[in-house]
């Protein structure tokens, strides 16, 4: 029933591949099917001014497509001078998820930007990044860990997050492209490890949906975020 075959509940294959910038203090490669996000994390001495004298440090985020990331050449937010809405909305979720996994005392006074790259986009990207993000953040604090520049781990729980939807009346997992551009209800679903709720998106993009169909599909996210957590378990041993 679905365009790739895929059972109802299957989700696509996952890979992550980390070290693969050599300047980044932590990175990886997230491939999630055919959508591939390049991520890094980089360190700073300092926190925002906001967050001055407070003790409490900060991870935020920023979001890119590469031109040719999609079947047709998008230009360059950077020419236009400005981001679009799009791209501000979603690197504001990937901060804002990511952060909700960290204790920003244990931090201490200094910020951690995650940059999440999209080289190849069918479907997902956001999910894909936030997946993507935590690895790379992990592999960034193990750094001030081993350094001996904190002395706890800030880091309280894994962060994933993946996409379901109601598709030709079917609840599905991890929709595609092809899936997420024809789906009556399309939502994103970011979780903890332990299987708490951080944030849910849920929009009827074509048809309104049912409470016993939402349940159905937190179902499915909760067993493709154990995957995907499984799949970051990996990624950093």
């Amino acid at each position: 029933m679905r365009p790739s075959g895929r059972k109802l509940s299957d989700m696509r294959p996952i890979s992550i591949e980390t070290g693969v910038m050599r300047h980044a203090e932590g990175s990886c490669l997230i491939s999630c099917g055919h959508t591939r996000v390049l991520c890094s994390a980089t360190i700073e001495d300092k926190a925002p001014p906001f967050l001055k004298g407070s003790g409490q440090g900060w991870v935020t985020a920023e979001y890119g497509m590469l031109p040719r990331a999609t079947n047709s050449r998008n230009r360059r937010e950077a020419a236009s001078g400005k981001q679009s809405g799009r791209t501000q909305e979603i690197q504001r979720l990937i901060g804002r998820s990511l952060r909700a996994g960290v204790d920003r005392r244990a931090l201490g006074e200094r910020q951690i930007v995650i940059d999440c790259d999209v080289i190849q986009a069918d479907g997902g990207t956001r999910c894909a990044s936030i997946t993507g993000g935590w690895v790379a953040l992990r592999l960034a604090v193990n750094k001030l860990l081993t350094a001996g520049v904190i002395s706890s781990d800030p880091i309280m729980d894994h962060v994933a997050a993946v996409s379901c939807g109601i598709y030709a009346g079917q609840p599905i997992v991890d929709l595609d492209y092809a899936e997420d551009s024809e789906a009556g209800t399309d939502g994103n679903f970011i979780m903890t490890g332990a299987g708490r709720l951080i944030e849910v998106q849920m929009s009827a993009e074509g048809a309104t949906f049912s409470r016993p169909e939402m349940n159905q599909l937190l179902d499915l996210a909760e067993a493709g975020i154990a995957e995907l957590v499984l799949a970051q378990k990996e990624a950093i041993v």
